[in-house]
């Protein structure tokens, strides 16, 4: 694809974002679209976020565990950027009313980086050496695509579905967690919806920030001191409406809740 073709879906996905009405799935009128195009339409969408005054505050990986690549019908991990209008804190409202179009939640490990990290080459270890600290997190994912039905090139195009994200107030040492066998339950509406672990994630969220730094160092960008990186989620996605209420509680981390509004 040329530069104005991703240009044209970089601004299709900043109407859809911002007007809250989906478009048609890119790799239906874009063909041949390959993840790479899909990544420079991401990059051009955040760009364009970024000039209407967001700013980028970490990264996630998304499609991590196979209970969501199965959901999505998706084979392979991707990212997208997190801005400073996506993070809400512990316990709050939390609007997608207004904001998102199809929300669907999910329960996950957010990493909190006090070094840079930049592939290739980075390891479990180095994650380990880079984090300050981990937290429970409900991320809310959203497609401006129609009706989910998206292929991996549509979900990266769309900053990998991000949405909103919540972070819990707990700050835990990851090396005080066995972030691999740590157990996940998630509530909704007080009710017991789904439990996971930390292996549902590439066998631990660890992992995921490994293959996130390195994929990252591809197109040049680093993980960054001071960011949270949503490390993807451990459970199936999960539809949530305004008036809801979810909470995920991950054993030796801590819980996070949020009311949906």
């Amino acid at each position: 694809m040329n530069d104005e073709i991703i240009k044209k879906c970089g601004e299709q996905l900043y109407k859809a974002l911002r007007t809250r009405q989906c478009i048609k799935p890119l790799t239906e009128t874009y063909p041949e679209i390959t993840i790479d195009d899909a990544y420079k339409v991401s990059q051009y969408l955040n760009k364009l976020r970024l000039a209407d005054g967001e700013r980028v505050i970490g990264k996630k990986i998304g499609v991590t565990s196979k209970a969501v690549m199965d959901m999505l019908k998706v084979g392979q991990p991707d990212f997208g950027f997190l801005t400073d209008k996506m993070v809400f804190s512990e316990g709050g409202d939390v609007p997608i009313t207004g904001q998102l179009i199809q929300p669907k939640a999910e329960g996950e490990v957010a990493f909190i980086l006090k070094q840079d990290l930049l592939g290739p080459g980075v390891t479990a270890a180095d994650v380990l050496a880079a984090t300050d600290f981990v937290m429970a997190a409900i991320e809310v994912v959203d497609s401006r695509i129609e009706d989910w039905r998206i292929k991996i090139q549509d979900t990266i195009a769309d900053n990998a579905s991000c949405g909103v994200f919540v972070l819990g107030d707990r700050a835990v040492n990851p090396r005080d967690v066995d972030l691999a066998t740590c157990g996940m339950v998630v509530e909704k509406n007080g009710a017991i919806i789904s439990t996971g672990a930390g292996a549902a994630a590439l066998n631990s969220p660890v992992n995921c920030v490994v293959w996130l730094a390195n994929t990252l160092g591809k197109y040049g960008i680093a993980l960054k001191a001071g960011e949270v990186i949503m490390s993807g989620s451990l459970v199936p996605l999960e539809p949530v409406k305004a008036g809801d209420s979810m909470r995920v509680s991950i054993g030796g981390i801590g819980s996070v809740s949020a009311r949906f509004v």
